[in-house]
């Protein structure tokens, strides 16, 4: 099949979150207006409603929300005491985001390897740094896994391991919301979970925005308190804080959008098996899917040998791609020469960084778009 489109057929966007807009123009105008004519634009009534519901969908007892996903890690950090005289093992195989909080929070980011197949934190590594951690850093005391993609990292064993060696777990789960693993959704699992609440994330305001979540009350009302300036009382600091606040017209925008997450989600999946059934017999296959997890897709991510002369394929016929990552933490100009590896040395993550190639995914993609991106998909050469 030719998937080449005729001279006016416009690019497909690899996100657009303008189109998560107008799905819901008249509900978010509505809110929008809502918190304008409050005249409370910060902390009010707006952000504690969407704390209380997203908390309520998540199944944690609280919600704290927060300006934007990399404060909340910061955050949760904060909220525990984790900073300077600290380690904080992760990935290199992320958001540059995950690695800044730590280093906002005072810790070091000790980072790991990834399993080639999910690009999440690969289990052994992490065992084995807790049972014998690196010489010359600061003690081990928190574990950020990331879920990325939209998928479970391998979490199981990683609990196990946190837990044998007293170091908290925290979820980074920026681009998994409402993603699962054995039936729980992710978030729910570790002592505390960051979300990213950024235009193109599963969950997206349209600004800036982050929540976090736990079943720690007393945690929960420290890092509240962090987030400004450390007041229990009004212009009293009780502890040393920050200003990381979610305003009140963004929180307006997200309660309009919490309800139609699970649809959206599910359509994410039903494109990706479309995606899936393109790629059926072909030199490329599809993402591997974690046994026992529930994806939902916040990236379709291939694995492209030959990545450049795929999205050369794609882009002639009008489909756009995106990657992610295209270098890892460890080898960015800010983090290189000065930022602690893992024993696997961060090698199967640099491998991925070159191949790693991601399609067109929201929701609002329609039936039309998704199978033009199928006609690329059945037509690539490899």
């Amino acid at each position: 099949m030719n998937a080449t489109p005729g001279p006016q057929a416009v690019m497909i966007p690899q996100a657009d979150p303008g189109a998560g807009y107008r799905a819901q123009r008249a509900e978010i105008d509505a809110a929008v207006a809502r918190a304008l004519d409050s005249g409370w634009y910060i902390l009010g009534r707006e952000g504690e409603g969407f704390e209380r519901e997203f908390a309520t969908w998540l199944g944690t007892a609280r919600a704290v929300g927060c300006a934007n996903g990399t404060d909340a890690l910061a955050l949760i950090l904060r909220g525990m005491g984790i900073g300077e005289g600290a380690t904080v093992a992760t990935v290199s195989h992320t958001a540059v985001a995950t690695v800044a909080a730590i280093e906002m929070a005072g810790a070091v980011p000790l980072l790991l390897d990834i399993d080639p197949d999910t690009y999440t934190m690969d289990p052994d590594e992490l065992a084995a740094v807790l049972e014998d951690p690196p010489p010359g850093l600061p003690p081990i005391r928190a574990a950020i896994v990331v879920h990325l993609y939209g998928q479970a990292a391998d979490l199981t064993p990683m609990l196990e391991a946190c837990a044998r060696a007293g170091v908290a777990l925290i979820e980074d789960c920026a681009q998994a919301h409402g993603a699962t693993l054995c039936g729980e959704r992710l978030g729910t699992l570790g002592q505390a979970a960051a979300f990213s609440l950024y235009p193109t994330k599963n969950l997206g305001a349209l600004g800036d925005g982050g929540v976090l979540a736990t079943d720690d009350f007393e945690l929960a009302d420290r890092i509240a308190a962090i987030r400004q300036y450390g007041w229990k009382e009004r212009y009293v600091s009780a502890m040393v804080g920050v200003n990381s606040r979610l305003d009140e017209v963004q929180a307006a925008i997200l309660r309009v959008k919490l309800p139609a997450l699970d649809a959206g989600n599910a359509r994410r999946r039903a494109i990706a098996a479309a995606y899936d059934a393109a790629l059926a017999g072909g030199p490329i296959l599809p993402p591997v899917r974690r046994e026992g997890a529930g994806h939902v897709f916040h990236q379709y991510v291939l694995r492209c040998p030959d990545r450049a002369a795929v999205q050369a394929q794609l882009r002639a016929a009008g489909i756009g791609t995106g990657i992610h990552y295209p270098v890892p933490v460890h080898l960015q100009g800010a983090y290189k020469g000065r930022t602690p590896l893992g024993p696997a040395g961060c090698a199967e993550t640099e491998r991925a960084a070159q191949e790693v190639l991601s399609l067109p995914m929201y929701p609002e993609l329609t039936d039309a778009q998704v199978e033009r991106i199928c006609a690329g998909l059945r037509g690539l050469a490899g």
